[in-house]
């Protein structure tokens, strides 16, 4: 059985990545685990409270929480539910970070999937904070959800890669199982001046022509130019449905982040972004 985490705001982009979820899923025996983390919301309004004030916001908290899990259960399991799917609801006191990382270790989850920002986030840009926190420190696959993404298969799915990482077939095997499902093209996307590929980046593409053996595989290159435009350019010219990424320490997709990057391409990336890791599990 599958297992896939969605952490909830219960706000509309949450809900909607939720809904995504359940159609990506449809087919297959899956159990979703929703999960709710409350303590910012204790320790946000409270920070100068006394500790009885802060256990009670705390008790409280977490019942509010428990009935908003109950009620959004209720409104998206279906009529008729899914025989397929099983939902488990989740109130954690605890930040967004640590309760999706302790509950992906504690469950072995396969995926998390949530929506690219919450109630607060600003509005010009596709990734809030808690996302790019999300992508950068939870040690699971992570496919966050543009709030304006209508379900579709996705056919065709650009990988951007310098072949220089040790892949994880683990993550490797969640792409693949994707796009054998949908029979999709896997466009890998090497940026690069040279000709030829070194020793270490012969290996790794081998392991990737392996793990990746379900998928219609394309190998691209292009020149070192602006990455992130290089992306946007290549989505709309082949009509990308979802972007892949790793994430590892020294990787592009580490420098995108640190170096923000990833802003140009959070105002302008309006599909699917999955973001496997190859940290510590």
């Amino acid at each position: 059985m599958r297992t896939v985490l969605i952490p909830t705001d219960f706000s509309k982009n949450a809900l909607h990545a939720l809904q995504y979820a359940q159609e990506l899923y449809k087919c297959e025996r899956t159990c979703f685990f929703i999960l709710h983390t409350y303590m910012d919301e204790v320790y946000g309004d409270f920070k100068s409270s006394s500790a009885e004030n802060r256990e009670a916001q705390k008790e409280a908290k977490g019942k509010e929480s428990e009935k908003k899990l109950d009620n959004l259960l209720q409104s998206v399991v279906g009529n008729p539910p899914n025989p397929l799917h099983n939902f488990e609801m989740v109130a954690s006191f605890d930040s967004l970070v640590d309760g999706i990382n302790d509950f992906v270790n504690e469950m072995n989850i396969d995926l998390v999937i949530m929506g690219t920002k919450g109630g607060t986030s600003d509005h010009k840009t596709t990734f809030g904070s808690y996302t790019i926190e999300v992508f950068k420190y939870v040690k699971c696959p992570v496919l966050a959800i543009p709030e304006d993404f209508e379900y579709k298969q996705p056919k065709a799915i650009l990988f951007p890669t310098d072949y220089m990482l040790p892949y994880k077939r683990r993550e490797l095997k969640l792409l693949g199982d994707l796009a054998g499902k949908f029979k999709s093209e896997v466009h890998c996307l090497y940026f690069t001046d040279f000709d030829e590929l070194s020793t270490r980046q012969e290996d790794n593409k081998r392991f990737l022509e392996e793990a990746l053996s379900k998928a219609y595989l394309f190998f691209e290159t292009t020149s070192v130019k602006n990455k992130a435009n290089a992306i946007l350019e290549y989505i709309e010219k082949k009509e990308v449905g979802m972007l892949v990424m790793v994430n590892s320490r020294h990787s592009f997709f580490e420098d995108m982040l640190y170096r923000s990057t990833v802003d140009l391409l959070g105002l302008k990336v309006k599909i699917p972004f999955l973001v496997m890791q190859n940290l510590n599990r």
